[in-house]
This record gives C-alpha cells, sequence and structure tokens, in this order.
C-alpha cells in the first residue's frame, strides 16, 4: 500500500501487518501524559531489549510491512541500545522489506550520532515530540526541552537526509491562549515538515494534571481548533484523519492499517496487537512484563476477541477515524440505526452516497461521536 492509497475505512487489509515496538523509557513523565511510560529506569533496558527479542520468537511467523518504533521517548536509548534494538528487530523479522520505518524521539535526547544510527538502520520517518514552541508552555506541561533544542534537532535531521519529519503539537494548554497557539503552529508551519500531528489536551485521572484537577477551556480549545486546520489547510497539507495531515504521499502508512482494522503485531510493555481476530494488551509494569517473557510466556494483560454488536461498532469507531470516512455495511447500519439518527440530527456526522464521515463539528467532538459505538450500548445499559 502506498502512503496515499486510502483502502476503504473499516475494512480489514489483509496483505499489511504493521509491527509496533513500545520503548517506555522517558527522562522525565510529562505532566498530561497517560502512556506506559517510565522515568528513572535506565538500568533495566538492557534486559528490557532481551524481552522484546525473546517476545518476538513466540510469534507465529508474520511478515510485518512497516514498523513503529514509539513509547515513552525511544531517543532516551543510547546510540549502542539503539542499534541493537534494530539488531533485534531485524533478526526477528529476517523476511520484512519495511516500506515504513517511523522512530519517535524527543529534542533534548536526540543528537547526530543518533540520527547516523536511526539512517543507517533504515528509518524513514522521524516523528518529534515538540507539542508547542512556546518555552514557558513547555515547562508549564513538563517538557524537558526549548524550542531551540527542537530547532537545532530539526536542523540536524534536515542536514542527515533520510526520513521525513512529523511534528506532535498540542492545544488547549493551561496558559495557552490564541495568538501563543497560532504563533506556536505558524512556526512549525515555515519548516515545511511533512506530516503534523496536532492533539488536543485531555486530562486523564493517573496523570499529573489530573491529580492536579487541571481543567481545559473547551470553548478555547475549540477557537484553536478552528484556527489551526484553517492555517493547516492553507499550508497545503491534506487533514486524513482526526488529528493528523500530511503532505500528499506522506500519510503514516502504519497508523493507516490501525485506522483501516487490520493487523499488527505489539511487541513490549503495555503494547497492543492485533491477529486473527483477536485484540490484546501486554502488561503495562516493566518487572512483571520482563519476568513473564523470561519464563517463555506472552506478556498478556488482556485479550479479547469481539464478535456481533461489538464487532461492528469498532468498524464504525475506526472507520470513522479516517476524514474520509467509511462505507457501513447493513449489518452495521441496522444494528446502530438510532446511533446514526441521533449523530445525524446533532451534526456530527455527514452521508456522501454510500459513505458516512464526521462533519466538522463531529471533528471536534470525535469522542463523543465515536463514544456511540462502544460498549456497553445504551440499550444493553438501561
Amino acid at each position: 500500500m502506498s502512503p496515499n492509497t486510502f483502502p476503504e475505512g473499516g475494512q480489514h487489509c489483509p496483505a499489511t501487518v504493521g509491527l509496533y515496538v513500545h520503548i517506555p523509557f522517558c527522562s522525565i513523565k510529562c505532566f498530561y501524559c497517560d502512556f506506559t511510560a517510565f522515568a528513572g529506569q535506565s538500568l533495566t533496558v538492557e534486559r528490557y531489549l532481551r524481552a522484546l527479542e525473546s517476545e518476538a520468537r513466540l510469534f507465529s511467523p508474520r511478515v510485518p510491512t512497516t514498523l513503529y518504533i514509539g513509547g515513552g521517548t525511544p531517543s532516551e536509548l543510547s546510540v549502542p541500545q539503539i542499534s541493537q534494538l534494530f539488531d533485534l528487530l531485524y533478526r526477528a523479522h529476517p523476511a520484512s522489506v519495511f516500506s515504513e520505518i517511523t522512530f519517535e524521539a524527543n529534542p533534548e535526547s536526540l543528537d547526530a550520532k543518533k540520527l547516523r544510527v536511526l539512517n543507517d538502520a533504515g528509518v524513514t520517518r522521524l516523528s518529534l515530540g515538540l507539542q508547542t514552541m512556546d518555552a514557558a508552555l513547555l515547562k508549564a506541561i513538563g517538557r524537558k526541552h526549548s524550542p531551540e533544542d527542537f530547532l537545532k534537532v530539526y536542523a540536524l535531521a534536515r542536514r542527515a537526509g533520510g526520513p521525513s519529519i512529523s511534528v506532535d503539537l498540542m492545544y488547549g494548554l493551561p496558559g495557552q491562549n490564541m495568538k501563543r497557539c497560532r504563533d506556536s503552529l505558524a512556526a512549525v508551519l515555515e519548516l515545511e515538515p511533512e506530516h503534523l500531528s496536532l492533539y488536543g489536551l485531555q486530562v486523564e485521572d493517573r496523570t499529573l494534571f489530573g491529580k492536579r484537577a487541571v481543567e481545559v477551556d473547551e470553548d478555547l480549545s475549540r477557537e484553536m481548533f478552528e484556527a489551526s486546520l484553517e492555517m493547516i489547510g492553507r499550508a497545503g497539507y491534506r487533514h486524513y484523519e482526526i488529528s493528523n495531515f500530511a503532505r500528499p504521499g506522506f500519510e503514516s502508512r502504519h497508523n493507516l492499517i490501525y485506522w483501516n482494522n487490520g493487523e499488527y503485531i505489539g511487541l513490549g510493555c503495555g503494547a497492543a496487537a492485533y491477529l486473527n481476530g483477536e485484540r490484546s494488551t501486554n502488561i503495562d509494569r516493566l518487572r512483571p512484563y520482563c519476568e513473564a517473557v523470561e519464563r517463555g510466556q506472552r506478556p498478556r494483560a488482556i485479550s479479547e476477541r469481539l464478535t456481533g454488536k461489538e464487532k461492528l461498532g469498532e468498524d464504525a469507531f475506526l472507520g470513522l477515524r479516517l476524514v474520509q470516512g467509511f462505507k457501513p455495511g447493513p449489518g452495521l447500519e441496522a444494528e446502530f440505526a438510532k446511533q446514526w439518527l441521533s449523530l445525524s440530527e446533532r451534526g456530527y456526522i455527514q452521508r456522501e452516497g454510500d459513505r458516512v464521515r464526521l462533519t466538522h463539528e463531529g471533528l471536534f467532538l470525535a469522542n463523543q461521536a465515536l463514544a456511540e459505538f462502544v460498549a456497553p450500548f445504551p440499550e444493553a445499559a438501561a
């Protein structure tokens, strides 16, 4: 699948299998972060890398076509550790010819030596966690880097050649106003990265922001979202998923596997997988994960096989994430007739022929819209 080819949303992609590898190490956990990530655990990296290779051997032979190394902060690994990581992944998947390899990095932990290793390893896509170009806001959300750190790393990556660049940005941050939001986005657009990811702040209970009872100004966030869409669109990016924008041909192939309901392997602490109709999530604590793998066991914490209405709901949940929408089958139309009607009346969805997609309103309120397709369903809970 070429990066600018879009299979029908909600349909399976049997020819493509993704490989996700989770690196859960961080120098500090950001105040908003609810991912599986641990600070101050650098002494366990070697054990963890050995566990990753052992876990890879537990899967029946599969030939993934994309590789995504995320976290956490993969760039927290040292140069030798990054080389070790790629060596073990290539040993585990000798038949794979990856059409895309993504590596997530933070500006404070990426340098010229690591970029050379990434280029040598065949990385095609570098995902930089910027969040904002405002120094005060970076400090307020627990980030360690400065705007200058980001600009330096960005310039190094461009000079090194090789990977395309994706930049993560956030809006709705505490203390952020419209001007600060616009200025940050404008500064990034001037750099012309191939891809942008734009996320509104969500305060989760387990985060430091959750414990501090930080509140998001929804009205202001809506204004920021609208302004950002306009600026990004004018700059020539294609809005292809709720939070993602790309120059033509630079959409994330790996993430498109997720959103098109394709299969993927998940390696590492807290990683998720979807194979042969079964979804599973690994143990999300470092030591128990390593111990399970060292015993020769699959380190699963959760495993489920959705059927019936729950499976149909998942198809809608994934298909609607794509801005182009998807074609719901007759069963999905019938099972969720009340939900479709409600979403239409609220102005969250729009029909174009046999396709359904989120409206502009629905994109901003996507969590509310997509929740209609996740169990327990209203009639079941009544």
